[in-house]
C-alpha cells in the first residue's frame, strides 16, 4: 500500500512528478504540501493520530523546475508510441524505428523523423518516402513532454489526476 502512486503538483498545479505514498505522507507530516485529493476516502493509521491517503498532493512553494531531455533513442521512440506500428497499427512482434524520410533522401535523426514500425512495414516502405511506399502515418510524431513520458512508466492515470494533467 505504501507504494501506491500520489501526483506531486507544483503550486501553480502544474504536474511535477509522481511519487510513492511513503513519500507523500512524510511530504504531508512535514506540512510541505496541501492534499488536494484523497485515495477514496482510505486512511493511514499511526499509534496516535489518522492520516489520509493522497491521491493528489500540491506544494505549498513554487519550485522552478528545469525539465530533463529524453534522450532520442530506438527504445524512448517506441516508448513514445506505446509499441504501436504507426503504419499498419499492429502491436505485436518485433518492433524497430523507422525514418519517415529516410536518411539517404536527407532525413535527420528527430523526434519528428523517427516513428514506431514492425519489421514488415519498414521493410516495405525502404527507402522510399511514405508517398512513394503508398503508405500513411496513424499519426504525426513528435517529441514527447517529460512528464507525459515519466506518467507512461505507470500506465493509466488515477481518474482523480485527470483534471490536473496536461492532454497532449
Amino acid at each position: 500500500m505504501l507504494r501506491t502512486p500520489v501526483l506531486l503538483l507544483n503550486q501553480n498545479y502544474e504536474p511535477l512528478t509522481i511519487l510513492k505514498l511513503r513519500r507523500a505522507i512524510t511530504l504531508l507530516i512535514l506540512g510541505k504540501v496541501d492534499l488536494i485529493e484523497n485515495e477514496d476516502g482510505r486512511v493511514l493509521h499511526a499509534v496516535r493520530l489518522t492520516y489520509p491517503c493522497p491521491s493528489v498532493i500540491r506544494l505549498k512553494y513554487f519550485v522552478h523546475i528545469k525539465r530533463k531531455e529524453i534522450s532520442l533513442t530506438k527504445k524512448n521512440v517506441i516508448k513514445r508510441d506505446n509499441h504501436i506500428c504507426q503504419y499498419c497499427g499492429r502491436k505485436t512482434g518485433v518492433m524497430t524505428t523507422d525514418h519517415i524520410i529516410s536518411k539517404a533522401l536527407g532525413g535527420d535523426e528527430s523526434w519528428e523523423n523517427l516513428v514506431c514500425a514492425c519489421l514488415e512495414c519498414n521493410n516495405r516502405k525502404g527507402n522510399r518516402t511514405i508517398k512513394q511506399a503508398n503508405m500513411k502515418l496513424l499519426r504525426k510524431p513528435k517529441r514527447p513532454s517529460y512528464f507525459t513520458f515519466v506518467l507512461r512508466e505507470f500506465g493509466n492515470p488515477k481518474e482523480k489526476w485527470r483534471p490536473y494533467l496536461f492532454q497532449s
